[in-house]
C-alpha cells in the first residue's frame, strides 16, 4: 500500500488533544475535517488504550457543521436513523447507505470526467451562450434599474417600451432561437 493510501495516524492523548503523526504536531476536527475533504482517510486512536475512535470524532465533525446551520441531512434521515438503531433495519441501514455514498460519488466524478472533457473553446455554441447570458444579465440588469429607480419605460409603437433593455431581449431572444437551433443540429 503506497503511503499517501494508509490513513492519516492521529493519537488523542489523555488531555483529549489530537496529534498528527505525520506533521508532529496538534490539529483540531476542522483540520481532521480538511484532510478528508482533500480526500484523505483518517485512523483516530486512542494513545493510552488504543481504542479506535475515528466514528466518534466523524460522527462529532457532522454534527458541528449541522449545529452550525451547515444543513446536509435532512431531519426526516436523521429520524430514520435514530430508528434505525432501535430496530431490525440496523442490519440493513450501513450497506444501503454505504453504496448510497459510492453511486453519488461516481455519479459526481463521472459528471466531472464529462464536464473537464469538453473543451467549450472547441464546442460550437458556447461562446454565443456565454454572449447571450451577458446579454440577458445585462438586459435584466437595467431592467431591475428602472424598477428600483421608479422610471418607467418609455413605449414605442404598438404599446412595447422601447428602451435598450427591451432592443437587448429582442436580441436576446433572436439569440436564443439561433442557439436552439444549433444545439438541435449538434445533437443529429
Amino acid at each position: 500500500m503506497a503511503e499517501t493510501e494508509k490513513p492519516l495516524l492521529i493519537k488523542r492523548y489523555a488531555s483529549r488533544r489530537l496529534y498528527n503523526t505525520e506533521t508532529s504536531d496538534y490539529v483540531t476536527l476542522d483540520d481532521i475535517a480538511g484532510f478528508i475533504r482533500d480526500g484523505r482517510e483518517v485512523q483516530i486512536v486512542d494513545l493510552k488504550s488504543g481504542d479506535d475512535l475515528t466514528r466518534q470524532y466523524l460522527l462529532q465533525i457532522i454534527a458541528e457543521h449541522e449545529s452550525r446551520g451547515e444543513n446536509v441531512l435532512p431531519v426526516a434521515v436523521l429520524n430514520d436513523l435514530v430508528r434505525s438503531y432501535t430496530n431490525q433495519a440496523t442490519s440493513v441501514v450501513p450497506q444501503f447507505l454505504a453504496m448510497s455514498f459510492d453511486m453519488l460519488r461516481d455519479g459526481q466524478g463521472q459528471m466531472m470526467e464529462k464536464m473537464g472533457a469538453m473543451n467549450p473553446i472547441a464546442k460550437p455554441g458556447f461562446e454565443a451562450l456565454r454572449v447571450q447570458q451577458e446579454a440577458f444579465m445585462n438586459a435584466m440588469q437595467a431592467a431591475w434599474g428602472a424598477a428600483k429607480s421608479g422610471t418607467s419605460m418609455p413605449e414605442r409603437e404598438g404599446g412595447a417600451p422601447a428602451s435598450k433593455g427591451a432592443e437587448d431581449l429582442d436580441d436576446i431572444k433572436k439569440q436564443l432561437a439561433d442557439l436552439q437551433n444549433k444545439l438541435s443540429k449538434l445533437g443529429n
